[in-house]
Parts: structure tokens; C-alpha cells; sequence
């Protein structure tokens, strides 16, 4: 099984990354479109535009799986061709753990158990490192806007 696993540093309280990810309005400016909510056994989805090359219909299909304020957030992470086919059948991990400085945050999206999941895994690995890197640029905004109101 492979599993994606990446950490990145916030200058920011870790209250502040929580929000972008648990806050529907803010996972959108940095992931996708989404009915999430932070509730333990909410089935929720995050909708992009399909991607037929990776077998996916544009929609991942999630559960709420843990909700720890402040410190974890998981949830499953399913997705396939389109007609009720999953192919992939994953788990994402946050984990966020205050410093001094600010919060470190941990990322493990594993599950990627099958062959025709390596194209998949293979394009989540960058996107998620993409991603995390736009919650700090929407942060960093955020706080720079605020400074200048």
C-alpha cells in the first residue's frame, strides 16, 4: 500500500489552519467545491471536473471518520469512473500541532492499494503539496488584507 504523506509549517495559530480546513467557503478557495461540515458521519463530496485519463468522474465521495478541534480532521476519500464505481478507496489524515511559531501541519492520504491507483496517487501526491501551499497564500492574504483595512 502507498500512501502520501507531506508536512508544512504555518508562521499562523492553528486555529487560523483549521478553518481552511474545515470552513466550506475557505476548502473551496483551495481544494474544491464541497458540502463539508465537521461532523463525525457526514457523508459529504468535493466536485471537480472529471478526468478521464485518471478514470474519475470529478466527484470524491466522503465520510467524516474524526474531528479533534484544533489538532485532527479525517475522513475517507473514494472516487472512480462514474455509474456508483469506486476505484479508489482512501483515507485522508490532517494533523495540526501548535509551536511556538505557529503550527506545523501533517498531511497522510493512504489507501492506494491497487495498481490502478498509481496514476491517481501519483497525481494527488503533487496536488496535495500544491494545495497546502494555496492555504498558506489565502492565509497570508487574508492576514495582509486585514493589516491594510
Amino acid at each position: 500500500m502507498k500512501t502520501i504523506k507531506h508536512q508544512f509549517f504555518f508562521p499562523h495559530p492553528a486555529e487560523t489552519v483549521w478553518n481552511y480546513l474545515t470552513q466550506p467557503e475557505l476548502m473551496e478557495q483551495w481544494l474544491m467545491k464541497n458540502d463539508f461540515q465537521p461532523i463525525v458521519g457526514l457523508d459529504f463530496q468535493f466536485r471537480t471536473n472529471p478526468v478521464p485519463s485518471l478514470d474519475f468522474d470529478g466527484i470524491f465521495y466522503c465520510k467524516v471518520l474524526e474531528v479533534v478541534p484544533f489538532k485532527r480532521l479525517s475522513y475517507s476519500w473514494k472516487c472512480g469512473p462514474g455509474d456508483g464505481k469506486i476505484t479508489l478507496d482512501s483515507v485522508v489524515l490532517w494533523k495540526l500541532e501548535a509551536k511556538d511559531n505557529g503550527t506545523e501541519l501533517f498531511l497522510e492520504h493512504s489507501g492506494f492499494t491497487k495498481e490502478e491507483n498509481l496514476s491517481m496517487l501519483n497525481a494527488l501526491t503533487d496536488g496535495w503539496l500544491k494545495n497546502i501551499h494555496k492555504i498558506a497564500e489565502r492565509i497570508n492574504k487574508a492576514q495582509h488584507d486585514n493589516t491594510n483595512a
